[in-house]
């Protein structure tokens, strides 16, 4: 913090010795990529969260500087416009920013855009404590309903044709491990290869709140997951195909390939383009780009409410699914098509007969 000295009038009009006056903090020349930087170091936001609070503090980046932030491939590489943070408090921002804001609702889920608004409030929030900006331009946005979780688990079946595709090694591996330990595609998608204990088929992962939590997987991902290693001893387990970008954290880096971290965004991409044939298995292969496939999340789903259709017990899948609360683990253990046909065949009173 900057020290410049003061020289006041003593009560006789003669000049006191100069003292010191603590000048606090200000950043009206710094560019809003600096005060992004600053707020992820200096707001205490936990490793495990600052890659995610990156890419939405980016995002907004373009709104903040009255532009449409780009989407699906128009995103990838791209930068955000130099301003000075100070710009944030220009007037008419406010009203250009709702329309900025509405528009991406429009394209976007709710999830994701109310995540994003509530990462760029807190960031704003933190730049107003340090004196960089004075107003809040998302003051007036409100969040977005979030439409019930209609995703349903995938049938027996499918996880069967899914493990079919030829795909490379590097999304075999993620998606059996997504599936085997029934863990968030985000936490799996940050984890390192020192994170990893092999023989004992788990990962440690840190948790909301920064606590270290474990997700535990099975022989199929045990399998895989040396070759995908291979020789590395650190940096991030998923990689791109691609060098990093000059720019790109340290943490998101592998030391030795060079390559950068795969993000949430791009996995997505790649599962729904493998699986839209799987979706729609009755569709022509000439219609691919028309539909739509498999979101991550419905590999978690599936594992979750497979294991409930299995018998196990709510504790047991409380650990598994890390829910704080049995309310939150309700929507998975919905038996899903495979487990009610059972159930009502084996209810049918005429195959009972026939035993």
């Amino acid at each position: 913090m900057p020290i410049e000295p003061v020289t006041e009038l003593g009560s006789e009009g003669a000049f006191r010795v100069p003292c010191a006056r603590v000048v606090p903090p200000s950043a009206p020349r710094a560019s809003y990529t600096a005060a992004v930087d600053r707020y992820l170091t200096g707001a205490g936001i936990a490793k495990s969260s600052a890659r995610i609070y990156r890419i939405s503090l980016t995002t907004w980046g373009w709104m903040l500087a009255g532009e449409p932030s780009p989407t699906g491939p128009a995103r990838r590489g791209a930068k955000p416009p130099l301003f000075p943070v100070a710009a944030i408090d220009d007037p008419a921002l406010p009203e250009v920013l709702a329309e900025l804001a509405a528009a991406r609702a429009d394209e976007m889920d709710a999830d994701t855009v109310n995540r994003e608004l509530s990462i760029a409030r807190k960031a704003i929030g933190w730049w107003q404590h340090q004196g960089w900006i004075e107003g809040d331009p998302t003051i007036g946005i409100e969040r977005r309903p979030a439409p019930p979780d209609r995703a349903k688990a995938l049938a027996e079946n499918q996880i069967a044709a899914l493990w079919r595709l030829d795909v490379a090694l590097q999304e075999k591996t993620q998606w059996k491990m997504l599936y085997e330990s029934a863990a968030r595609a985000d936490e799996v998608l940050c984890l390192n290869v020192e994170d990893l204990y092999p023989q004992d088929k788990r990962g440690r992962i840190t948790a909301k709140g920064g606590e270290t939590e474990w997700i535990h997987w099975q022989s199929g991902t045990a399998q895989l997951l040396p070759r995908l290693i291979a020789r590395r001893t650190r940096g991030p387990l998923f990689l791109t195909d691609r060098k990093a970008l000059a720019g790109t954290p340290a943490l998101d880096v592998c030391p030795e390939t060079g390559r950068a971290r795969l993000s949430y965004r791009r996995a997505e991409e790649i599962f729904e383009e493998n699986t839209r044939l799987l979706a729609t298995p009755l569709a022509s292969p000439e219609d691919i780009e028309d539909l739509d496939g498999w979101t991550l999340h419905r590999l978690r789903h599936s594992a979750l409410t497979h294991d409930a259709e299995d018998g196990t017990s709510t504790p047991m899948l409380l650990a598994r699914s890390r829910h704080a609360s049995v309310r939150s683990l309700e929507r998975y253990a919905r038996p899903g098509v495979d487990s009610v046909a059972r159930h009502v065949a084996e209810s049918d009173p005429a195959a009972r007969r026939r035993r």
